[in-house]
């Protein structure tokens, strides 16, 4: 079933009768040419974009719970291509393509909005670094534009310019970022991989691997056997979990990043706003809510869930940035399980199993990578062969010490992703 204009109205006269199901609820079958461990984002647009692209149809996504309900429903829904360093720079712009074209791809409304991300610099040396990153967007092909304190007090008035501890000095400003929502992407995504023959199969979790001579042949779930000739491990936060029934020690950490929204309210907010001198972030979803987060809770967990500490650390962040933001309630909070490597770049790799495939680590940039991730990872399942866009991301960085990278140019320092 296409979505349109006609079908919309159709339905709407005749009592909205003739909508069907965006999946099907399939039984795993004994064995798929790929299986993909995880239904998050990653997962189902690696499913899509490998039946779509590459024509291949014995594929099914396991899922441990219900679809969307991991990281990819448990973000700040923030999408932009405002990297510096070489490697996630092309990643992250081949991504915001993606993104550009995902609705009409997919005959999905992800509510795609390219509202604007304003990055808040604070200090001459800010300024530096952020006119440093302002060419190297350009000369990628990507926009930026500088704003003066004059050109932010027209824009977003509402900050507090006057502060005498964090001046703002100005702001870059990149006009294709914006927002999208969260569940409508892996409903996009999940819909158009059934369309094309993906069995999604929930409530399946998967308790090991089936590896023999060093070749994997398929995998043990909660829901029986399922064989494979090539297994996808597409976990974010459990990556080291489900590695670790490889035999496998991956070079990652498991935190929480907590988000908050507040009550709805009429529109305030019309970009997506970034504090140069604390880690807050915040922009207004399309229901008024504003949407902010801040720093991870800087301790390894696989809890997604909040606490108070942290929830009066972005507060005090927010308050200092705009101090309007205290006349709103805060309505939720929520955790997502941010899976870290030590230089804040994912990996995109084959493992030393022969038919095993991971991609993790993504840090924060999970949620605005998901169009790419999945581009770049059905080409590796593929072909055997790395994506250009994500050539660096390659697992063996972490023994070899080549190429390591991080998307501030600070160093790899876990505490400065």
């Amino acid at each position: 079933m296409r979505f349109s204009a006609l079908k919309v109205l159709t339905e709407g006269l005749t009592g909205n009768r003739g909508w069907l199901a965006h999946w099907r609820d399939p039984e795993p079958a004994e064995a798929y040419d790929i299986v993909i461990i995880g239904g998050g984002g990653h997962g189902l647009s690696t499913a899509y974009y490998l039946a779509k692209e590459y024509g291949l149809k014995r594929i099914a996504v396991l899922e441990r719970g219900y679809i969307g309900g991991g990281n990819i429903g448990r973000n700040t829904t923030i999408v932009r291509a405002n990297y510096f360093l070489p490697g996630n720079s092309e990643f992250y712009s081949h991504s915001l393509k993606l993104w550009e074209g995902l609705e009409a791809d997919l005959n999905y409304n992800v509510m795609h909005s390219q509202r604007g991300q304003i990055g808040l610099f604070h200090s001459d040396g800010q300024r530096d670094a952020a006119i440093r990153r302002a060419n190297s967007i350009r000369n990628r092909g990507d926009d930026a534009e500088l704003l003066s304190v004059a050109q932010l007090r027209k824009m977003v008035p509402y900050l507090d310019y006057d502060q005498g501890r964090f001046p703002i000095y100005g702001g870059l400003l990149q006009r294709r970022a914006g927002t999208a929502r969260h569940d409508a992407v892996a409903w996009g995504y999940a819909r158009g991989a059934d369309r094309l023959g993906v069995d999604l199969i929930q409530n399946c979790e998967v308790t090991g691997l089936d590896i023999v001579q060093g070749v994997v042949r398929g995998v043990q779930t909660s829901r029986g056997p399922i064989g494979a000739k090539k297994v996808a491990m597409v976990v974010a936060g459990r990556s080291s979990q489900v590695a670790a029934m490889a035999g496998m020690r991956l070079p990652i950490e498991s935190h929480v990043l907590q988000a908050f929204v507040t009550e709805g309210l009429k529109p305030c907010i019309d970009h997506v706003i970034s504090f140069g001198m604390g880690h807050f972030y915040i922009s207004q979803s399309d229901k008024g809510g504003l949407v902010f987060g801040g720093d991870l809770d800087m301790y390894a967990s696989y809890a997604a869930r909040g606490n108070l500490p942290m929830v009066e650390h972005v507060a005090e962040a927010g308050m200092t940035l705009m101090p309007m933001i205290g006349k709103a309630r805060m309505l939720r909070s929520w955790g997502g399980i941010m899976d870290m490597t030590p230089d804040g770049s994912p990996i995109i790799d084959k493992t030393h199993i022969e038919g095993l495939y991971l991609n993790a680590g993504w840090c924060y940039g999970g949620f605005k990578a998901v169009p790419a991730s999945g581009h770049c990872f059905a080409h590796l399942l593929a072909t055997d062969r790395p994506h250009a866009a994500a050539a660096r991301f390659r697992l063996d960085r972490f023994r070899s010490g080549r190429g390591l990278m991080d998307e501030e140019g600070t160093g790899a320092q876990h505490n400065l992703h």
